[in-house]
């Protein structure tokens, strides 16, 4: 659900641009899209650290995962994630809301992406720009952490504790899936704010970004 309300915010817009050939978006549509996108993908960052947590339990505390990850903690976990979620979003959108633009401004990106607008804005940008990358450092930076964690103590569970291959075989496969689209996710989207500093990026940052918009979900 999560990924078709992510996408849906970018992928009409970006069909309706190549099919009629015109890529006008009004201000206000422009927040709107950069709103709904921040707060998907949020959402979206926290459940796949949910998920690696979920398999953590599973494949390191198989006998207790039902007491574990019982249905009021998992509830839990999404209120916090959507909570997190919607408060990032409103940040940012309320920080670009005071900022001001010119009256004909050309964003290089298929999407209103938060970083290129905050590029584009004629008046001071310092605060934003402090805003965004402490809300990435704390709400990318941490679930990374802790994606990255449970793996690690899953593969030391395998490693040491799980004696069989047909075992081993199985706690990997459960996570493959997972892991591939955590690692898709997390390198191109950090790639693209990474590199996004540098002006002749763009049309790279546009390429890139289309496979954490588009590929991943």
């Amino acid at each position: 659900f999560i990924d078709i309300c992510f996408t849906s915010t970018i992928v009409p817009k970006m069909l309706w641009n190549i099919q009629t050939h015109s890529k006008v978006i009004n201000y206000a549509r422009c927040l709107s899209q950069m709103y709904f996108f921040i707060l998907f993908a949020g959402v979206d960052i926290f459940l796949l650290t949910v998920m690696a947590y979920d398999r953590f339990v599973a494949i390191c505390h198989p006998l207790h995962y039902m007491v574990i990850m019982n249905p009021q903690l998992c509830g839990l976990l999404v209120l916090v994630s959507w909570i997190m979620s919607i408060l990032n979003s409103l940040l940012q959108t309320l920080t670009v809301l005071r900022l001001s633009f010119c009256t004909e401004v050309k964003i290089p990106h298929f999407f209103c992406e938060l970083n290129q607008m905050i590029q584009l804005a004629c008046s001071d940008t310092f605060l934003n720009t402090i805003v965004m990358y402490f809300a990435a450092l704390l709400l990318a930076g941490a679930p990374l952490a802790g994606v990255l964690y449970s793996y690690s103590k899953i593969v030391s569970s395998t490693i040491c504790g799980i004696s069989s291959a047909q075992g081993k075989y199985t706690a990997f496969s459960t996570c493959a899936s997972h892991f591939s689209i955590v690692s898709l996710f997390y390198c191109t989207s950090l790639g693209v704010y990474l590199s996004s500093a540098a002006p002749q990026s763009s049309h790279s940052s546009a390429v890139t970004s289309v496979m954490y918009t588009v590929v991943t979900p």
